[in-house]
């Protein structure tokens, strides 16, 4: 029945709902949908959720093979080649008008490295050379001015010139680097040398795989360290279980795919101790707690962190063959269906419901809520399981 439903789930419901937000008018996929359920074709389009709706839907088409999949990740790539893109100073605005005008010409590093990821999968999917070229200017954009001696960097204006982090910075810090940026560029850089082989690719992945090991995990604690100054000092106590579940299955394919048996060997232990701590500590009631700041657990279940805790749990399962991390990506997905699916016609998930299970009325789609998590662990269970 699990897998029967994950893919029920992503057909009936994920899939007719975001192309339901298709923009024919300006093209891309309308921008926001309150709680009320009023989707608002004047709203912002964030080049971020833009990104992410064409990574679902390039790797939508390539697991079902429908042609529909197809022309709605087209329409997504017309939308980012055309809009997103800085054609004078090069990079991935921030966001741009609900017709394609630049709004918020912020260059974030995180913001370029999910458009690499989107237009890896878009060639994987249709075999696009111009996209995988984009994808190789911008991952040559984000080496050239997105990082320094000790590693990657996050904010800048529209020329490339430093700005404060304030989009990737929470928890009242403002991070110079973080675990978040690091850990997206890495899944991009992941997806573009599996699609293409660079050898580029691959140096940068071990790098960041060394950052990953000898920077932000923490041995003592079994977590990744969150906030950081620019020489890797961390700003904050906090467990962000949510990353750290989707970190370890995220790095697991990074290691399988870059295949190197030395960094297999020597980092495949911290995504087990990640899987077994969150596991032990923040899978409570059926479901995974978000974080915990200076040892107060936030009880709010936030939509991405349980999306990603079944594919984290059922990766650990597969990983190490323990029974409880299946059945807990089983039980976690009964309470996706009991609290987070919205079970009003015409949406999807609510972004986050109280410790009660009651929904927090919060936006169904803005520039951060997006079918990347939820979609992908359709897609993500589909294949594993099938």
């Amino acid at each position: 029945m699990f897998l029967q439903e994950i893919r029920a789930h992503l057909t009936e419901r994920l899939i007719p709902f975001w192309e339901g937000l298709k923009d024919d008018e300006n093209g891309g996929y309308i921008g926001y949908m309150g709680y009320d359920l009023k989707a608002d074709k004047s709203y912002e389009k964030g080049c971020i959720l833009n990104s992410r709706i064409l990574w679902f839907f390039s790797n939508a088409y390539m697991l079902l093979g429908k042609e529909n999949l197809r022309a709605d990740a087209e329409h997504a790539y017309r939308f980012l080649r055309e809009h997103c893109l800085d054609r004078e100073y090069g990079g991935v605005f921030w966001s741009v008008t609900c017709d394609g005008e630049p709004l918020d010409t912020t260059k974030h590093t995180y913001n370029q490295a999910f458009a690499i990821y989107a237009l890896s999968s878009y060639y994987d999917a249709v075999k696009d050379e111009e996209a995988l070229a984009l994808a190789g200017e911008l991952r040559d954009l984000i080496e050239e001015n997105c990082r320094d001696e000790g590693g990657y960097l996050e904010a800048f204006d529209r020329t490339f010139a430093p700005a404060d982090n304030e989009k990737l910075s929470e928890n009242g810090v403002m991070a110079e680097r973080t675990m978040n940026t690091l850990l997206h560029v890495f899944e991009a850089y992941t997806e573009y040398y599996r699609v293409c082989g660079d050898r580029k690719a691959a140096g940068y992945l071990r790098e960041m795989l060394d950052l990953i090991e000898g920077k932000v995990y923490n041995r003592e604690r079994r977590r990744q360290e969150v906030f950081f100054d620019r020489d890797w000092n961390t700003l904050i106590d906090l467990y962000s279980y949510g990353h750290d579940i989707e970190a370890a299955w995220l790095i697991d394919r990074g290691l399988e795919i870059l295949g190197d048996q030395t960094y297999m060997d020597g980092i495949s232990p911290i995504t087990r101790e990640m899987t077994d701590h969150v596991y032990e500590c923040a899978y409570r009631d059926h479901s995974l707690l978000c974080e915990a700041e200076n040892g107060v657990d936030n009880t709010t279940r936030i939509w991405w962190v349980q999306a990603e805790a079944v594919v984290g749990l059922l990766n650990g399962y597969q990983k190490q063959g323990r029974q409880e991390y299946l059945d807990a990506a089983r039980d976690t997905w009964e309470y996706i269906k009991e609290y987070i699916i919205d079970p009003r016609e015409g949406s999807e998930w609510f972004w986050c419901v109280d410790e009660n299970g009651g929904p927090v009325e919060k936006p169904i789609v803005e520039p951060w809520k997006c079918p990347y998590h939820n979609g992908r662990m359709c897609m993500e269970v589909i294949k594993r399981l099938s």
